[in-house]
């Protein structure tokens, strides 16, 4: 079987205008280097649009029609999320890419798929857009694995540098769908502080690590290795879902990590190890943000060989001391829930 690369040209189209730095040269910056540089092993699909049943699980039918009201015409939605003439078929390109990537990788088409989208999706709370985001695709896919493929228990997996706010609300209160995010904070939106952990049902589902500016890829690395991995291996999800954020590269002009290409592709081993011991190899990476172009695109690129077989490196970074704080204080408030 092959990685599945998701991606559509259309969602080009999708342009919130001048100086926004969700803009369309990213998804051509992955477009170009994917082109000039194939990765062995890959296959490239369209997606089609997300059913609007597919994004109702997730959103208010209310509000996916006020989306769909939108169709042809360019609105602000809010001050950061502004909408195109072709933005709500890219949106709906977007939602289709995450149901279609589950698909492929539940029903043995794929061993495992990253879909390039945008609009990315994380920060979309049920009810409204926010932070460049219409749906969260992200949430969408576990509703979809959910719902149409009956699995039982999903991992999402947020290593953006800004915190998913929408989808940890979406899913807060539940159990069966587990969210771990390395995020800095405080930063945009203001949410992920390590004290949330879930409400009810879902107390301990909901796995904050928050980090100060300047984290490494050795102390993203160490999270995963301290509490990603052994609460996965306790969790033992079906399937992992990535929000595969990039801005929390060096060289990205919105986040302050020091992040790089090769520390992104060993996050991805770590995910892709973790499917591979409990989720028979399926995992799906949806794109989120990543505002540097040089960087997305190198970023992407070395996370696509790692799904498709490469082996990941390991971090080169030293860990610094308010990364092993962060770490060692999210150790302390996990282990009463979980065996670490």
């Amino acid at each position: 079987m092959t990685t599945l690369l998701l991606l559509d040209e259309a969602m080009l189209e999708h342009d919130p205008g001048a100086g926004h730095p969700e803009r369309p040269d990213r998804l051509r910056a992955v477009i170009q280097r994917m082109s000039t540089n194939p990765v062995a092993g890959t296959r490239t699909d369209n997606p089609c649009e997300g059913s609007l049943e597919a994004i109702a699980r997730v959103h208010p039918q209310a509000y996916v029609q006020r989306i769909e009201d939108t169709r042809g015409v360019a609105v602000a939605l809010d001050p950061d999320t502004r909408l195109s003439e072709g933005s709500v078929h890219a949106a709906r390109l977007a939602a289709g890419a995450a149901v279609q990537a589950v698909d492929a990788v539940v029903r043995g088409s794929a061993s495992n798929a990253f879909a390039f989208v945008r609009p990315p999706g994380h920060h979309a709370l049920s009810d409204r857009a926010m932070g460049f985001c219409v749906f969260n695709n992200i949430a969408i896919a576990a509703e979809h694995a959910r719902q149409s493929h009956g699995l039982q228990r999903v991992l999402i997996v947020d290593w953006d540098v800004h915190h998913g706010n929408g989808t940890e609300a979406i899913f807060y209160g539940r159990d069966d769908v587990l969210l771990f995010s390395t995020h800095q904070f405080p930063f945009y939106p203001g949410t992920g502080a390590l004290r949330y952990t879930g409400v009810g049902a879902g107390e301990g589902a909901t796995i904050n690590v928050p980090f100060s500016p300047g984290a490494t890829d050795a102390d993203l690395r160490r999270s995963f290795r301290e509490l990603l991995e052994p609460i996965a291996a306790e969790f033992k999800p079906d399937i992992v879902l990535v929000s595969a954020g990039f801005d929390g590269h060096g060289h990205d002009p919105l986040g302050q990590f020091e992040l790089s290409a090769e520390g992104f592709a060993d996050l991805c081993g770590s995910v892709k190890s973790i499917a591979d011991q409990h989720a028979d190899g399926r995992l799906v990476l949806l794109l989120e943000g990543g505002y540097d172009l040089e960087a997305l695109a190198s970023s992407v690129h070395a996370c696509t060989r790692v799904l498709a077989g490469e082996s990941s490196p390991d971090a080169t970074t030293q860990s610094t001391p308010e990364g092993d704080r962060a770490v060692q204080q999210a150790v302390a408030r996990h282990r009463e829930r979980w065996h670490l």
